[in-house]
């Protein structure tokens, strides 16, 4: 059984160096997990009125108060009640218990409302604020988007709204009343079920909505303007029907899909919970820093997230909206009912959500293509981030600004940890702890331990070495030697690990690693398992079996194994984020992998370390030449070639997993295997250089591939349709490497007569890499048909912004003035200047223009929105993994951003955390 939840009993190394570090009377403060308290009073309800106006809009908030400091000494009075704020936020009037209170009779900072003297007891306190939404540029608290009143409170914007106990573990019923001009806001949305709607007067008319569960702040939402809207019904597992409604802009009524799709059915199903209100409300906002946000019965979206069309949005598009309204969906249990008690806990909604939703979409598409796309994704930018200088625990220990840890190693990696919970229970053992867990923390706000707890309870097993992963920043090393007797017929699995240190965390404690694994015999057939323990008994675990390491070192024991030696399937479906290194491993066991492994995700893993090795050499080869033009040196193994094209070519496989199986290590992968920091376009150049060299051999097999898998015109969105154009456009990708003037025709040709985005696009980015006519022929005739679609400009602007064409950075430059290009929109930011850093050629070139280009874009962008900003100078943050020229000029950007006046917390806290690991 595991011990009680005590989420205080482990305090980091790292936490613990900062708090030795003097405050700096200028330095924006840490706030740490170690020093987190019970607030002294909480809000049972709270009465919202909201006047919206055009030059001001005015908030009333009637809080009712109870204490929560427990008994008072003799003679002591109430402890101060302190109130977050904004400076934009003017306070109008306070009231304590009936009571007006003067100037003089509260404190009011930029930051904090403080009120002393308090009565004993419950009493409620009235404040009246003034809001100017049409200038919050910040898209925090409550501002305008496209004429329409829209809010964002986690994690700290509901401050921006009126003065409250802005803290997720401050939970309380809300109603709110929104009055507003019928004319111009014939729509007013907020929190729970509507209870009441009328007419005011002066041409305006309100509606009050009451939200029956106990919330915090940062779920709360209204949203005002002129809308279209969209029904649909669902019903629940007990029969109960709901009413769905999707709210859009009139011109984007068209892209309305219902994205839920089996998610009401599937959430039940899986857990035995449905969703608790009778409406359930979606909007899209073209201005919004995040994805989407899960307030309770009003989730808000970005609009690039939830609307789509065959015309409009990718396959990938479609794929990711259905995983992102499914996660907000899916919040409404683990977030909302049971929410997190403090933000240091963020993982435990959101990496548990976005477990659900890789769930999910698994479960609706192809489980071994979504597993692939997820490990590609955590291997790319959070491994990088796991070992960079913003390296940070799943479960941060300290933040200056919280709105820098929506991180994907609270959601990704915290995926995985939940993920480890499953691999080592199983899907009942799971279903089992997530029972308990509800059963006990419904209506609360909890930690990640309660979490753990529940598990383990549910369960009767200790999982205490779980919990190191929520405290300890880093990608384990999970080293394998292997040795088989022949005579004995056993074969020994001798496993080590070790996590390298992190900024605060020289010292690294072993983590609990599930190892699922089979063990191929000569024929390419699973070999049953039997595992010999320390007793000497026997456990028989199938043909694919998990063994629990959680030690520095650890040897397991397989019997009755023979006659020949096995070839080892480690880690199947990357059953822990760790690195894995398998001592002896040779290319003809990947070679037979590739071709035998049960498990789809080692098969691709197999075929992913051929190349990375490939790879490495040639890098090597040029480095050793100084010469790009070496780096093919050698040619393609025919062994490789081979492997490819019985991928390509094998009728049973499906057509996203050859895709995935034919797509080559990203650069961040790469970048891992070179010694003394990495030269990106030098990286850039010998994948290019394998890519044209495979495309050469292959060539027939890969037009065969784009004849055979061209469709029809107008096929649907399915799971079938969408492998064939997977295949059919991976293949033309790598032909267009070739940079054969027929295939650069027939590109254009295909991006003419497409009849979906997804082949469109796919044709436009490999013309968007070539020089010459047809790319720019490509790109007007794009921003033609689409000047009247900002999203799908997004799409415009992201692939010129990441092109590696020759003098790109002027065209990127040019494009911040083109009027597709609006730097207050975040999604504009993201599109192109987040999209530049992906250039290797461009962002990393060697004179650093590139690195001042993006650094004068993040104090632009700061002035406008801190959030974005932040963002953007995350590029920079790995400035380590760079040879040293680079290093150089990186490092210099960071100084000049952090010398910068006026820089927000937001940028401040990244910036500077990056040049401190210096």
């Amino acid at each position: 059984m595991a011990a009680p939840a005590n989420d205080a009993e482990e305090i980091s190394e790292a936490e613990e160096e900062e708090h030795k570090l003097p405050p700096h009377p200028t330095t924006p403060q840490q706030k740490s997990r170690k020093d987190y308290a019970p607030p002294p009073y909480l809000i049972a309800n709270v009465d919202l009125d909201f006047d919206l106006r055009e030059e001001a809009c005015t908030v009333t908030s009637r809080l009712t108060v109870t204490p929560n400091y427990g008994q008072l000494p003799a003679g002591a009075a109430p402890p101060p009640l302190v109130l977050d704020g904004r400076k934009d936020v003017k306070l109008v009037s306070v009231a304590v218990a009936g009571r007006k209170l003067e100037a003089g009779e509260y404190q009011l900072t930029d930051k904090t409302l403080t009120l002393s003297g308090l009565p004993e007891g419950e009493f409620g306190v009235e404040v009246v604020t003034e809001l100017k939404p049409q200038d919050n540029t910040l898209l925090e608290g409550l501002y305008k988007s496209s004429g329409n009143y829209s809010t964002q409170c986690e994690a700290e914007g509901f401050r921006g709204i009126t003065y409250f106990l802005d803290r997720p573990d401050v939970m309380a019923k809300y109603t709110t009343r929104i009055e507003a001009d019928a004319a111009a806001y014939p729509v007013l949305l907020g929190n729970g079920n509507l209870k009441e709607t009328g007419q005011a007067d002066g041409g305006r008319h309100y509606a009050v909505w009451v939200d029956p569960y106990p919330k915090p702040c940062y779920l709360f939402a209204l949203v005002a303007g002129k809308l279209a809207m969209k029904e649909r019904h669902f019903t629940t597992c007990s029969g109960r029907d709901v009413t769905l409604r999707i709210f859009v802009q009139e011109r984007n009524l068209g892209k309305v899909r219902n994205r839920l799709r089996a998610g009401p059915a599937w959430w039940p199903d899986t857990y035995g919970l449905e969703y608790d209100l009778d409406l359930f409300n979606i909007v899209a906002v073209d201005d919004f820093n995040m994805g989407a946000m899960e307030n309770k019965s009003l989730n808000i979206f970005n609009s690039s997230r939830v609307l789509a069309s065959p015309a409009t949005a990718t396959d990938l598009d479609y794929s990711r909206l259905e995983g992102v309204v499914g996660h907000e969906y899916f919040h409404n249990w683990t977030g909302n009912r049971v929410t997190c008690r403090d933000w240091f806990q963020l993982t435990l909604k959101e990496g548990l959500t976005r477990y659900r939703d890789q769930e999910f979409t698994s479960d609706m598409n192809s489980r071994a293509v979504k597993r692939i796309e997820d490990v590609m994704l955590l291997r790319a930018s959070q491994f990088t981030e796991d070992g960079g200088p913003m390296a940070h625990p799943v479960r941060p220990d300290s933040y200056i600004k919280m709105d820098n840890f929506y991180t994907l190693t609270v959601y990704n990696k915290g995926a995985e940890v939940v993920r480890l919970y499953e691999t080592l229970l199983g899907k009942a053992g799971f279903r089992k702890g997530m029972d308990l867990y509800f059963q006990r923390h419904d209506g609360q706000a909890v930690t990640c331990d309660d979490f753990r707890a529940a598990m383990a309870d549910a369960n009767g097993v200790n999982l205490d070495s779980l919990g190191v992963w929520y405290g300890q920043a880093g990608t384990p090393h999970l080293h394998v030697r292997t040795a088989y007797d022949g005579i004995s017929q056993t074969y020994t699995l001798t496993c080590r690990q070790r996590t390298p240190p992190t900024p605060g965390q020289p010292d690294k404690r072993p983590v609990l690693i599930p190892i699922r694994l089979g063990l191929l015999g000569p024929d390419g057939s699973d070999l049953p398992l039997r595992l010999r323990h320390k007793d000497g008994s026997v456990e028989d675990l199938g043909t694919t079996g998990v063994l629990r390491f959680e030690t520095a070192e650890a040897s397991f024991t397989f019997v009755e194994v023979g006659p020949a030696e096995p070839v080892p399937s480690l880690l199947r479906g990357f059953s822990a984020p760790v690195k894995l290194e398998v001592e002896g491993q040779t290319d003809e066991h990947l070679y037979f992998l590739l071709a035998h492994d049960s498990d789809p995700f080692n098969r691709w893993e197999s075929g992913q370390r051929l190349a990375r090795k490939l790879l490495m050499r040639m890098v090597r080869n040029a480095l050793r030449q100084k010469s790009l033009a070496c780096a093919a040196f050698g040619g393609v193994p025919d062994s490789l070639v081979e492997a490819y094209r019985a991928v390509v070519t094998d009728p049973a496989l499906d057509g996203s997993f050859k895709a995935m199986a034919m797509s080559l290590p990203t650069l961040n992968e790469l970048m891992e295997g070179v010694e003394g920091g990495a030269d990106p376009p030098l990286l850039h150049a010998c994948r290019l250089a394998l890519s044209r060299a495979l495309a050469g051999v292959l060539r027939p097999e890969l037009q065969a591939a784009v004849k055979d898998n061209s469709d029809p015109p107008e096929q649907p969105y399915a799971a079938d349709a969408c492998a064939r154009r997977a295949l059919k456009n991976r293949a033309l990708a790598l032909l267009s490497t070739l940079e054969d003037p027929a295939i650069t025709a027939e590109l254009l040709r295909r991006f003419r007569e497409a009849t979906n985005m997804t082949d469109e696009i796919a044709a436009l980015g490999c013309l968007v890499e070539l020089s010459g006519p047809e790319r720019e022929a490509a790109l007007t005739a794009f921003y033609d048909k689409f000047t009247h679609d900002p999203l799908v400009l997004l799409k415009w602007l992201g692939l010129q912004a990441g092109s590696n064409a020759p003098g790109n950075l002027e065209r990127v430059r040019a494009l911040t003035s083109h009027p597709a290009f609006n730097i207050s929109n975040p999604n504009n930011c993201y599109a192109l200047l987040l999209g530049f850093s992906h250039s290797p050629a461009h962002f990393h070139a060697a004179d650093g223009s590139g690195y001042a280009f993006l650094a004068d874009a993040v104090l632009k962008v700061d002035g406008i929105n801190h959030q974005v900003a932040a963002r953007l100078v995350a590029p920079f943050s790995s400035w380590r993994r760079y040879d040293p020229p680079r290093q150089a000029l990186m490092k210099a950007q960071l100084q000049r951003i952090l010398e910068a006046p006026r820089l927000s917390e937001n940028v401040f806290e990244i910036a500077s955390k990056s040049l401190k690991a210096a």
